[in-house]
This record gives C-alpha cells, structure tokens and sequence, in this order.
C-alpha cells in the first residue's frame, strides 16, 4: 500500500470472503513457518540486513497472537521484540523517536515492535495529548526516520491488524471470563473504543501518509486468527526470500586449520 487517498477500513476489511477454512489455513501457516525456521538462520549468518516488523492495531486485534505464532518459528537468539507503552519521563525528555532508534535491530537480527512510533500519531492524536502542530508534523519525521534505517540495511515491514467492531467486543468480553487473559483487560479499552472512528481516522492517515516504498504498510483482515496468522507468515516468507539470504563461506586460513586439527 502506497499513497492510497482512502484507505478502506470498514468491518467488511476485516475479513476474507473466500478464504480456505481453518484446518488448511493452519496447515498452509505450518510450511510457512518451516521456511521461515530455514530462511532466519542463513539471514542471521548472512549479516547484510536486519527486519523490523512493526505491529500495529487496535486493542485485542491479535498483535501478542501473532508474535506467539508466527515468531515462534525463529531462533529466539536471533530475535528481538520491544513493546512500546505510554512513555517515561526520561523519555519525555527527548525526541518521540530516541526510544524507537535505540532498539532498531542490528544487521543479522529480526526485530518487532508491538506498537511503536506511530503511537505518536495515533494515541496522541486522538486523545489530544499533544497539538495538532505537533504530531501533524511527526508524519513527515517518521518518513525521513524509516528512509534513514533502510539506507542503513533496515528492511520494513509494517502490519495493522485490522478487526471489526463486533470482534473486538466478542474478544474484549472473553478476557472477561478467562483468568489467562482477563488481566490485560483495561478501563482505557473501553474509552478506546469509545473513540473507534477517531481512531479509524487516524490510522488511514497513518496507512497514506506514511507507505512507501523503503517502508510499505499491509492492511491484515485479522477477524479469523488462522488468516492472519497465515497472511504475515507469508508476507515475511516473500520478504527474507527476496533478500536472498546465503551463507557466508569459510575462510581458508579457518579450513586449514581445522583440517590439522588433532
């Protein structure tokens, strides 16, 4: 998605009419993660690039879900994930982008960010914990500030989650009951959802303002979990493969070595 004026984010977006059931999705999202396993450990050996992967969505969109299954298929050595909250008085201090750029993962390494900087286009703006002169701006610094991580071997991806109204409210209210989960459950998603069309406001200026190229946004119908699931597994399936991660080879003066080894 690149520069789309109108950005369709209705309930009907959240879903796939047509898509395989359960049982073949979750068995298709299985050979994806097999070569994903595969695909991480030349990329990690590789050290050309590192991935970030940022996700983004409403609350009980599926973010923690899809870092548990789809990440579950990495080496966990070779892996980061940074959580992004409200921000703390050190990080008040500075820039919206210090805390981001200090947990950008290195070359060789699979970063992902649940939630991240957009938090300071979205939240801020919709609970108007800033001035419009100020996050309006913050558009243009996050282009600037993705384009200089991917000249830098940072290659992008970027994931909303996109649910329906009437799933949010049916995985809200299952946190209710379930001790696994009721935890998680905070007064601040209700007066989120509360404000479901600013926010939906919000993010299709964030989905136009800020895909490009270097660090496009894909919309993932995230109403069934295995569609999700399977849609990002393959979309970092496409990613790693068009890298072309290969293995570096070994030194000679190493072979030597190791061939008079006793």
């Amino acid at each position: 998605m690149e520069g789309s004026e109108r950005v369709p984010l209705g309930n009907k977006a959240a879903r796939v009419d047509g898509a395989p059931d359960k049982k073949e999705l979750e068995a298709l999202t299985r050979e994806l993660l097999t070569q994903l396993t595969d695909l991480q450990d030349a990329f990690h050996a590789d050290g050309r690039h590192s991935l970030l992967l940022i996700l983004q969505g409403r609350d009980a969109s599926g973010k923690d879900g899809v870092i548990k299954s789809v990440y579950g298929a990495f080496n966990p050595t070779g892996v980061r994930v940074a959580a992004f909250g409200p921000p703390t008085a050190l990080e008040l201090r500075h820039d919206f982008l210090w805390r981001v750029h200090q947990v950008v993962p290195p070359r060789g390494m699979i970063g992902v960010f649940n939630r991240s900087h957009y938090e300071d286009v979205l939240a801020v703006r919709v609970r108007k914990l800033a001035p419009e002169s100020i996050w309006k701006e913050r558009f243009e610094q996050i282009n600037h500030f993705e384009s200089m991580l991917h000249a830098n071997g940072v290659v992008i991806r970027k994931c909303f989650l996109h649910i329906s109204q009437d799933e949010q409210r049916e995985r809200l209210l299952s946190r209710l009951d379930d001790p696994r989960k009721n935890w998680k459950f905070r007064v601040e998603d209700l007066d989120d959802r509360a404000l479901w069309d600013d926010y939906t406001e919000a993010y299709r200026d964030v989905l136009s303002k800020c895909s490009t190229p270097s660090a496009p946004w894909y919309v993932v119908p995230s109403d069934e979990k295995a569609v999700r699931n399977y849609l990002v597994a393959q979309m970092l399936v496409d990613t790693l493969q068009a890298l072309h991660p290969t293995y570096p080879s070994m030194q000679p003066a190493v072979r030597d070595a190791a061939r008079n080894f006793t």
